[in-house]
């Protein structure tokens, strides 16, 4: 009879170490990838629902990172290790940090000085370049002059009011109007007297609802990694 004889000869020790060490590059690379798409769909959707719920460019605060971009590399070593994407606020503004935490997790507003919340109207600016218009930049920014002084009122129903006198405002009713008279008192064309502008309303408090639901937006995220992974790594 035949003999059919079989030999089987294992690769070396090194083999195994190599392809242990390329398909654990490759992992850890797709997963740098995956993490830094994850969080950068995640920043566009956060952008666009504070859009769509009408809080205008405070989406352009809120930024993205991750250890690709930061690092180029993973945290950690050996086997224990990891690859991170995140969402941030890049802004230092306070009144910018306190807007984004107020829309995506609610808030009680509440004055920081004094007994009021002051809201302009829409006699006069919302902003001068890039200042919101408040009492004190009222002031600062020179409206006192192009539009009058600030005088404080208390209504008998108890409202506060900041106040200008003796100013104008446009004839046509058009929004953010209001000026101060000319030197000589007379009325500039195309403007009608107003012998009080409310230019501030004052409010003891004020509650913000949360508009954009960060933690499910970044849960959706987290949950679409895996298969991120799986693309990133049939790309090689």
């Amino acid at each position: 009879m035949s003999r059919i004889k079989v030999e089987l000869r294992m690769p070396p020790r090194s083999a195994f170490e190599n392809f242990e060490r390329e398909t654990k590059a490759r992992l850890q690379a797709a997963s740098l990838n995956a993490t830094q798409i994850a969080a950068g769909r995640a920043k566009s959707k956060i952008q666009a629902d504070m859009r769509g719920a009408g809080l205008g460019r405070l989406g352009n605060a809120i930024g993205n990172g991750g250890d690709l971009e930061k690092r180029g590399s993973v945290r950690g070593s050996g086997s224990d290790w990891s690859a991170s994407g995140w969402v941030h606020a890049r802004s230092r503004s306070e009144r910018t940090l306190g807007a984004i935490e107020a829309y995506t997790s609610g808030a009680e507003i509440s004055p920081r000085r004094g007994r009021w919340l002051w809201i302009p109207t829409d006699d006069i600016p919302a902003r001068v370049g890039k200042r919101s218009i408040t009492p004190d930049n009222y002031i600062r920014l020179g409206l006192a002059t192009k539009i009058g002084p600030l005088v404080f009122v208390l209504t008998p129903s108890g409202q506060a009011l900041l106040v200008v006198q003796n100013a104008s405002r446009s004839a046509s009713g058009k929004k953010r109007s209001a000026k101060s008279l000319r030197k000589d008192g007379k009325l500039r064309k195309g403007e009608v007297a107003a012998e009080t502008i409310v230019a501030f309303v004052g409010i003891r408090r004020t509650s913000r609802r949360a508009r954009v639901d960060v933690p499910a937006i970044m849960r959706e995220a987290q949950a679409s990694l895996p298969e991120l992974i799986e693309q990133q790594l049939r790309r090689r």
